[in-house]
């Protein structure tokens, strides 16, 4: 066999193990262990393989994982824009990229091995299992809207963005602020949270554990954002403004508030998360945390092409869009520049 032909296939035949390994494995790249790299670099050199040009390589073909347990992707509005700004980065640097859908049980190495991508791009909340899964394909990746240690990640600052959410409610005179949040063990939602109660805390008013209710995972996501307002409803005081985690759910509220003969926002207040399309349409317009998922998608494609892998958590800046939802005396803007204070 011609040396100068070998490729990095003829190295993963030869090692016994898949094309991922080798490239993680020649790049340097953490996931592996000791024994599998120097297998690895031991038969590459053998076969007179030149490794140096893998380092230099760009990706051909990104594989972006979605999980299926979160719904469609064309039901998610948040990840389908992801999606889209990752497609726009590969078609401007002229690299392929697919999709798959991730569901539990799922032989997820040999599936990724399937695809043959060069890179991962994982948007969302994975299990440890998946992640695990991840490691074990020896592919390089990148994460959107999760944090893991040792991995880029893309994140919008959540934590700011719920504490702008919250701040304006209390800011237009609500006294009796409530939450309705989705698991607290996915990242984002995690500092929504925190930053919801930092709001009040600066604000001293008191946290009431009453006023935070979580979306019930075994009913349809709009029915629990039903099901979650319509349990704050019937406390002995209702609250006056609920900040919602997301913008779906916040929809959802206000079709519960009205049903109940409610009137948004005269007799209660409702701020979402997200800016989707229909925040702006519905009847009332909702206010709401305006992030660029396009970007988000964006940049985490392109560390992957330029081959940015450093374990960092890149944050990208969110505004509050304030509509009908939650107008008082205010008039609808975009506030983008306010800040916490440090």
């Amino acid at each position: 066999m011609d040396k100068r032909n070998i490729t990095i296939r003829d190295v993963a035949q030869a090692a016994g193990v898949s094309i991922g390994t080798v490239s993680r494995a020649l790049k340097g790249q953490s996931g592996l262990s000791e024994s599998t790299r120097a297998g690895v670099i031991q038969v590459a050199q053998k076969l007179g393989y030149n490794y140096d040009k893998l380092r230099e390589k760009r990706p051909r073909r990104i594989l972006f994982l979605y999980r299926r347990a979160i719904g469609s992707l064309a039901s998610n509005v948040f990840y389908s824009h992801v999606l889209h700004g990752a497609e726009s980065c590969c078609r401007d640097a002229g690299v392929l990229i697919s999709l798959m859908s991730v569901g539990a049980g799922d032989d997820l190495v040999a599936q990724i091995h399937k695809h043959e991508p060069d890179a991962l791009l994982a948007a969302g909340y994975f299990d440890d299992e998946p992640m695990d899964l991840i490691r074990q394909s020896g592919v390089p990746w990148v994460l959107v809207d999760h944090l893991v240690p040792g991995v880029h990640c893309f994140n919008a600052d959540n934590q700011h963005g719920a504490w702008l959410a919250t701040r304006h409610l209390l800011d237009g005179g609500a006294k009796r602020v409530a939450a309705i949040f989705g698991p607290l063990t996915h990242h984002s939602v995690a500092l929504r949270a925190k930053g919801f109660r930092r709001a009040l805390f600066e604000s001293s008013v008191l946290a009431d554990p009453d006023l935070e209710v979580s979306l019930n995972p075994a009913l349809p996501y709009a029915d629990a954002g039903r099901e979650a307002m319509q349990q704050l409803l019937a406390l002995p005081q209702r609250p006056d403004a609920v900040f919602a985690y997301s913008d779906r759910t916040a929809l959802s509220a206000i079709e519960a508030c009205l049903a109940a003969g409610l009137r948004v926002p005269e007799d209660i207040r409702v701020v979402g998360y997200d800016d989707i399309e229909a925040a702006a349409t519905n009847k009332p317009s909702l206010s709401t945390i305006r992030v660029d998922k396009e970007a988000l998608g964006y940049a985490a494609a392109r560390a992957l092409i330029e081959g940015q892998l450093e374990p960092v958590n890149q944050l990208f800046e969110v505004s509050l869009v304030v509509r009908d939802s939650s107008l008082g005396s205010e008039q609808p803007a975009v506030r983008a520049r306010r800040r916490a204070p440090k």
